[in-house]
């Protein structure tokens, strides 16, 4: 049921009515969120961010949760970067006291080896992220959609009596 659920969710990101810029603009913030500490000033700019942009929700949720399993067997790279960032790079140190020393920016928790380094990976795979979401869902919707929706395993999920129940389910929790 765990995997009828992911993936009937997935196929919702895909056929909703939002453009494939607003679901890959959700997702990219979603794995932002995944793989920095969530529970910051940060995380709470990104929420805002998601919101007021009007970006897919369900899709940063779902990024939310594959970033943030990522991010933990990525920890000692992570570590490592975040620590070359602070520590040795030598022209940056004083950036950081003067974030330090600012008024809001110290609760964002930039000076963690762990939240700095995975903010820099974050960054620097947004945009091709992004692009490879987009282009998913863009050839997804073109190519793709009709087929998915013919797979005999589909229509005999779809008139399971469990697949009724979990409709009915899920239309209560909504």
């Amino acid at each position: 049921m765990f995997f009828l659920n992911i993936f009937s969710k997935i196929l919702k990101i895909l056929r909703s009515n939002e453009s494939p810029n607003q679901i890959a603009g959700g997702f990219i913030l979603g794995m932002i969120m995944g793989m920095a500490p969530f529970w910051s000033l940060f995380g709470v700019f990104l929420v805002l961010i998601l919101i007021i942009f009007n970006l897919n929700i369900a899709s940063a949720l779902l990024a939310y949760a594959v970033f943030s399993m990522v991010v933990f067997l990525a920890d000692p790279l992570i570590h490592q970067l975040g620590y070359w960032l602070l520590a040795e790079v030598q022209w940056l140190k004083p950036l950081w006291t003067y974030l330090y020393h600012a008024p809001l920016v110290p609760y964002t928790s930039f000076n963690n080896t762990v939240y700095i380094g995975s903010i820099v990976v974050s960054l620097l795979l947004a945009v091709p992220v992004f692009i490879a979401v987009k282009k998913f869902v863009v050839n997804y919707r073109e190519k793709y959609e009709e087929r998915v929706k013919n797979w005999k395993w589909i229509k005999w999920i779809k008139a399971s009596k469990v697949y009724e129940l979990y409709e009915r389910i899920s239309a209560l929790t909504q």
